[in-house]
């Protein structure tokens, strides 16, 4: 296949995302199955694990977010030549301090739930919920730094096998704990959280024990690379939490003026959050293969690998935009058979269709930033269109016009259409300072 065809940079895209694709629809659909398991068994214990995973979410994700920088990083070494197998152990160490003071934060913020204007009957399902999530940090930090680490080799089949296995493990252990199985009582929201926890953990050490196996691995201590790490981590992670918190922030708000209503916005988060899966995988893979080609100094394949994942990301959005116009009913039920939440969330979901196409291109986008090591992008978009638009045009439609949930959902199709306009404004005047006049190939 010839170098320059548009076949040959998809075909590379696709070797790296569609296992990623498999994993990151697994890891999604392990949360899913807290979902339906959850909804099947109360609408308190529903509306109970939203509340809660919108909160622990806002604190989890930033850490995530400094890991993910381990990838893109080390996809630059390999670029330089460099040797890479040796930042396994500082990546690992760089991992459990991250995870060490999230479970902190988590557990200094359940005291505050009973303040926060809950449903009373709902908060200490919430505040156990939270407690368990603290100590499952570990496992599902150390399964995020090693899936980066082999991510930056190219390696993805197996960390992602090893997901799509879990989803069934987790869809077990939530059905046995939350309703109870022979000597095992009904534990409810307890056991949801139990069952993350042991799938989490169990994530983590398999990726370990193969790391092992796959790799000869040594000791090393860099000071630099920690520097590295935070330096393109920290605009990731800060913008993954500004996304994740406007997300969230919606449940809460929602949540203190009804439980059901912060569950109908878990829902269509699910949604959303499965299609979301496929371009992320891809934004991934630009991120790795734009990151070897920055690193060899490489302008023709960046521009061209870029050019091609935006496609196929954006392509992806518009098909799964159909799909939830041509069957919202059918989607939600399969969620749910609560006629309150149909009311609520079948609305949404033709605002959900048009929300879909651009985020598709805005992570795309991400990928690319995160790629040439510009993550400083992706944070000032998305902190303008979230923060400085979305939630405060949200809060409005929602309260003051009584769209309620809707009112939400459109502030957050605009904040998608202005951070997408933002990050191809900033990339392109990064391409023409950076490469102008420069034949590089």
């Amino acid at each position: 296949m010839c170098k320059n065809s548009l076949r040959y940079y998809i075909k590379e895209l696709l070797t790296i995302a569609a296992p990623i694709i498999l994993g990151n629809l697994g890891f999604i659909l392990i949360g899913i199955g807290d979902v339906i398991v959850a909804g099947r068994h109360s609408t308190d214990t529903f509306a109970a694990i939203s509340i809660a995973t919108a909160i622990t979410n806002c604190i989890v994700t930033f850490g995530i977010g400094l890991i993910a920088s381990i990838s893109p990083l080390l996809s630059n070494y390999r670029g330089e030549n460099r040797a890479v197998k040796k930042y396994f152990y500082p990546s690992i160490r760089f991992a459990m301090v991250l995870a060490t003071l999230t479970a902190c934060l988590i557990f200094l913020c359940i005291p505050l739930i009973s303040k926060m204007g809950f449903e009373d009957k709902l908060v200490p399902l919430i505040q156990e919920y939270m407690f368990i999530t603290g100590f499952s940090t570990f496992g599902a930090y150390l399964h995020a730094c090693l899936k980066e680490f082999l991510q930056s080799f190219e390696i993805v089949l197996f960390p992602n096998l090893l997901t799509i296995f879990c989803v069934f493990l987790n869809l077990v252990l939530n059905i046995v704990l939350v309703f109870g199985f022979g000597p095992i009582p009904s534990l409810g929201v307890v056991g949801l959280a139990i069952a993350s926890l042991i799938v989490r953990y169990f994530m983590g050490i398999i990726l370990l024990i193969y790391c092992f196996m796959k790799m000869n691995l040594r000791n090393y201590h860099e000071k630099g690379y920690y520097t590295s790490l935070v330096k393109i981590g920290l605009p990731i992670s800060t913008a993954i939490l500004v996304e994740f918190i406007a997300f969230n922030s919606i449940a809460i708000f929602m949540g203190r003026y009804s439980g059901v209503y912060a569950a109908a916005q878990n829902l269509v988060c699910s949604l959303t959050t499965i299609s979301f899966m496929v371009p992320f995988a891809i934004s991934n893979a630009i991120a790795i293969k734009v990151g070897f080609a920055n690193g060899a100094k490489n302008i023709v394949d960046l521009k061209k690998y870029s050019l091609v994942g935006v496609l196929m990301s954006v392509g992806f959005m518009v098909c799964s935009a159909l799909v939830f116009l041509s069957f919202p009913k059918q989607i939600v039920g399969i969620f749910t058979v609560d006629a309150e939440l149909f009311k609520i969330a079948i609305p949404i979901m033709a605002i959900l269709a048009v929300f879909q196409t651009f985020d598709g291109l805005q992570i795309a986008l991400a990928g690319i930033c995160k790629g040439i090591k510009q993550t400083n992008i992706v944070l000032v978009a998305n902190f303008v269109a979230y923060w400085l638009v979305s939630i405060p045009l949200g809060y409005l439609l929602a309260f003051k016009y009584n769209l309620l949930l809707s009112g939400f959902w459109i502030g957050l199709v605009t904040a998608a259409v202005i951070l997408c306009a933002i990050m191809i404004i900033m990339l392109m005047n990064y391409y023409h300072k950076t490469y102008k006049n420069k034949n590089l190939v």
